[in-house]
């Protein structure tokens, strides 16, 4: 039985803006909550940004991965909790070629992926636990939509941003995006003034 809620739109526009720029390693100067470091790219370099719509799948079957899809919308961020099985693969390279069609952000699952050699050559931001020959099914015995999802340790609400870079994966729920985004800025400024003044002092320690 599939269970799917409605979509939640949490995080602004003006607030998702705020964090084209901002790095998670800038974050996580400021907060351990929602750091996420044992998921890894995909594709190197990589710049993830969006909300999050969620999905929980019952191990072996990654049918309800296909409702998702449909109802996903430009500049989501499929967030897949495979609930402990990382043996299969629940992603892809034709569930990319849809995500892709869709526009999404990205996608994030704490289980594998197949088909890296054509994933890693898409336009498709995508961090997982590793890669695996063995996938899911399409069942259609149960699966969820739009519920809370924990993700290596750090809890995932549908609305939620998602960051994503080298360095690794944020979480920033509404409630605190204002915040972070303020620390967040003042210290990637005064960085910057930093490595100017270092380029111009020792310009023969960079490329």
């Amino acid at each position: 039985m599939f269970h799917i809620q409605p979509r939640k739109e949490s995080i602004t526009p003006q607030q998702q803006q705020r964090f084209e720029r901002i790095a998670t390693s800038t974050l996580g100067h400021f907060t351990d909550f929602g750091a996420i470091s044992t998921l890894m790219p995909i594709q190197r370099p990589v710049r993830l940004l969006g909300t999050a719509l969620t999905v929980s799948i019952p191990h072996v079957d990654g049918s309800i991965i296909r409702e998702a899809l449909k109802m996903a919308c430009p500049g989501d961020v499929l967030v897949i909790d495979v609930g402990g099985d990382h043996q299969r693969a629940c992603w892809g390279e034709f569930r990319a070629y849809a995500a892709l069609r869709k526009q999404l952000a990205g996608v994030i699952t704490n289980g594998a992926i197949t088909d890296w050699e054509h994933l890693s050559q898409l336009k498709l931001p995508t961090f997982a636990r590793g890669t695996s020959p063995l996938t899911t099914r399409a069942l259609e015995l149960e699966g969820e939509i739009n519920m809370p999802v924990t993700i290596e340790g750090s809890v995932i609400t549908p609305g939620d941003l998602i960051i994503g870079d080298d360095d690794g994966l944020f979480v920033v729920p509404p409630h605190r995006a204002d915040a972070l985004a303020n620390a967040a800025e003042t210290k990637q400024a005064q960085e910057a003034e930093k490595r100017n003044a270092l380029r111009t002092e020792h310009p023969d320690w960079f490329c």
